[in-house]
């Protein structure tokens, strides 16, 4: 998905002229906006019907709040990636909408510049985070990977998934916080081949989203080789 025209972009914000504004920015840029919404329900609706690639989605939304909107429309729409833009730089706030499936979180004080690469970045999905967030939830990561895990009390742990060499190595720069298109210069391989290695790992280690990769890579150890 390198030509942004055939990136398809729905904007969900309460305010009208800041949801235009935004809308307009994207259009400018090459974006196909297929829709936007003013409300919870109303965005699922639409995104459902609208198909966008990514969902650039404010927090503070009337009738459903932002990151139940995620969790509803994420795995629902095949491919689907959500931009979390909002006013809020708290730190409940970032981690709950990553938790419920948001590829990245930016700040409204972001740049018409910095919002259409993040919105770029995130159909392709990459994480993008307003700069200081991306640490914040590395931490958090790092944090939930270093608790213990609650026996199932069976002792028949289930064996570990194996990945290839490639697959192990793809891993670990991703856990780095590398872009796709870094790891392909870095390993000399096409971005289309670091996709499809990211897409067989998440399958062979039964995970949804990159951030759930990145946290299964830190629970290994493998951010630090």
């Amino acid at each position: 998905m390198t030509d942004q025209q055939t990136i398809k972009v729905m904007v969900v914000d309460d305010h009208p002229m800041w949801r235009d504004a935004v809308a307009r920015d994207l259009d400018a840029a090459g974006f196909q906006v297929v829709a936007t919404a003013g409300d919870g329900q109303q965005a699922v609706r639409r995104a459902k019907a609208a198909s966008p690639d990514v969902l650039v989605l404010d927090l503070n939304l009337p009738g459903m709040p932002g990151v139940q909107v995620c969790k509803e429309l994420v795995g629902t729409i095949p491919g689907l990636r959500v931009l979390v833009l909002s006013a809020s730089g708290e730190h409940a706030d970032v981690l709950e909408a990553v938790k419920s499936g948001a590829t990245g979180y930016l700040l409204k004080s972001a740049s018409t510049e910095e919002l259409t690469d993040a919105v770029r970045r995130t159909a392709v999905g990459d994480p993008v985070f307003t700069p200081g967030l991306a640490g914040l939830v590395l931490g958090e990561y790092r944090r939930l990977a270093s608790e213990p895990v609650p026996s199932s009390g069976r002792g028949d742990e289930p064996k570990a998934p194996q990945l290839t060499e490639r697959e192990t190595e793809v891993l670990r720069l991703v856990a780095k916080g590398l872009s796709y298109k870094q790891i392909a210069e870095r390993l000399v391989i096409s971005h289309r081949t670091v996709q499809n290695h990211v897409q067989n790992t998440l399958g062979k280690l039964q995970l949804h989203n990159r951030v759930e990769l990145v946290r299964y890579a830190i629970e290994r150890g493998l951010d630090d080789v």
